[in-house]
């Protein structure tokens, strides 16, 4: 997968807009570079303007229609309004990831109420005020496709990730509740991302490293003695699972979260 080829065509999504959040690195970027390939108008944002502007040079080479990078805080509601209200001026934006850096790690118990409150923010307060926004101009132009990036910690949660299992278990319950009220060109789903090969999982291993005291090599090898595959996910994996449920020919899947995980989980 490293040689980031996606098997999708250049018409795949040619005339649909998509706003990718978090993308200036890991699995945003790598939706970006999969959504590209398949020739839509992608709009990049995160915090990093300067890697958002060098990304989207890449994305025009390798196929995208328009590039536009727009950097916001998630964490800033303002921000985010202001970003989508210039945004949506250029036409409807079809298709949203919903995307952003995961909290620290380490036990719930050891977590402050005021721990909480960013973390809700540049995840659940972020996508619901995006969505909000944009679902007005996806009905008007008969279709839809919003898919949240969250964790497979929603059916099973992890051991020394608290926060982050709270926030996304609330990530997946809006997101299957909107599944039932969204105009039915709408679709609204979750892709479930297991270890995956990204900084987030080093910067992961070494949070729970300090505040847990354990090993970090020892924490990395009892996360891929979990995986039946025996390897971290490629985040270019995640991407392909993400691209297919933006399709056109992808209306009929809505409400669902689909894991990218080797295996990992065990229930059914």
């Amino acid at each position: 997968m490293k040689n980031k080829t996606f098997p999708f065509n250049n018409l795949a999504l040619k005339g649909y807009r998509a706003l990718i959040c978090g993308a200036s690195k890991g699995i945003g970027k790598s939706v970006a570079e999969a959504m590209a390939q398949a020739g839509a108008d992608i709009i990049v944002s995160s915090r990093n303007k300067e890697a958002l502007e060098q990304l989207c040079e890449e994305l025009i080479e390798m196929g995208a229609n328009t590039a536009k990078a727009a950097p916001v805080d998630f964490e800033d509601i303002s921000s985010v309004k202001v970003m989508v209200t210039e945004l949506v001026k250029g036409g409807p934006i079809h298709i949203l990831i919903n995307n952003a850096a995961g909290p620290p790690g380490g036990p719930l118990l050891g977590v402050d109420i005021s721990d909480f409150e960013p973390a809700f923010k540049r995840h659940l307060h972020a996508a619901h005020t995006i969505t909000k926004m944009l679902v007005p101009g996806m009905e008007s132009s008969g279709i839809g496709r919003i898919v949240n990036i969250i964790s497979t910690s929603v059916r099973e949660p992890i051991d020394n990730i608290g926060l982050s299992n709270t926030l996304r278990g609330a990530m997946a319950s809006w997101s299957k509740s909107l599944a039932r009220e969204l105009p039915p060109c709408i679709t609204i789903n979750n892709i479930l991302p297991g270890f995956t090969d990204t900084s987030r999982l080093n910067s992961l291993a070494k949070s729970i490293s300090d505040k847990t005291g354990k090993n970090i090599s020892d924490i990395q090898d009892n996360w891929l003695n979990q995986v039946p595959i025996g390897r971290l996910i490629d985040p270019q994996e995640t991407a392909l699972a993400v691209t297919f449920l933006c399709l056109p020919s992808s209306g009929g899947i809505r409400g669902i979260s689909m894991a990218v995980d080797g295996g990992r989980m065990r229930s059914i």
